[in-house]
């Protein structure tokens, strides 16, 4: 029971950090894609570090069976950046940042279908409410064309992210900070030639205040 508290309170707090990043990436002026490439870049090499100093690395090794599964987490998890993102760009942060937060629900739903968990009343109650409170949301919008795109581009952007957390479910318990850095590899080994097909990087056209906010973001 106190494992279970204090994994509840981590991802409780995962998910507010979380929420504070759609403040800077309406200031870094760069394409979606290349915003999420920099963004695991800059985690990749801090992650390094720090698995560098702790001797960390030589935990890849017991991963060697599952590391194709967290490469591909790190994949979706791409391109869920990248939807994220995008529905900034086209309504609001509150819209955007509610919308993505679906993905518990979806994650409740995936855990009963492929896990064969049960939902208690609570849970139950808290999936109807959020699947009420999508359906608001979509009131809210009123319509608008821009709104709704970008409340289905975080929808989007949840189902990615609900995929990614029972990809790494599936593939059972292994060292956390390992597994983040072969997901933000990933990332990066996917983004990369995807952005120079796309046209090429632009971080020489940031200035400071948008590099900082690169920074924040990674």
């Amino acid at each position: 029971m106190k494992q279970a508290g204090k994994s509840r309170v981590m991802f409780i707090a995962a998910m507010m950090i979380f929420g504070t990043i759609s403040l800077f990436v309406r200031n870094i002026p760069l394409p979606t894609a290349e915003i999420a490439f920099w963004r695991a870049a800059v985690a990749l090499a801090v992650i390094g570090v720090f698995m560098a100093a702790t001797r960390r690395f030589g935990r890849l090794r017991d991963m060697r069976g599952k590391i194709w599964l967290y490469a591909l987490s790190g994949a979706l998890m791409a391109f869920n950046w990248i939807l994220l993102f995008e529905a900034i760009r086209y309504t609001t942060i509150a819209l955007a940042t509610l919308s993505y937060y679906v993905a518990p629900t979806l994650m409740v739903l995936a855990s009963v279908l492929f896990f064969r968990e049960r939902l208690n009343v609570w849970q139950t109650l808290c999936f109807v409410l959020s699947t009420l409170g999508l359906v608001m949301m979509l009131r809210v919008s009123g319509g608008s064309g821009g709104d709704l795109k970008g409340i289905l581009l975080a929808l989007a952007s949840a189902v990615l992210y609900a995929s990614v957390v029972m990809i790494n479910k599936g593939a059972g318990e292994t060292d956390g900070i390992a597994r983040t850095f072969v997901q933000f590899l990933a990332v990066v080994a996917v983004l990369a030639p995807f952005i120079l097909l796309r046209g090429g990087f632009h971080l020489g056209q940031l200035g400071g205040r948008g590099l900082a906010a690169l920074l924040a973001v990674g």
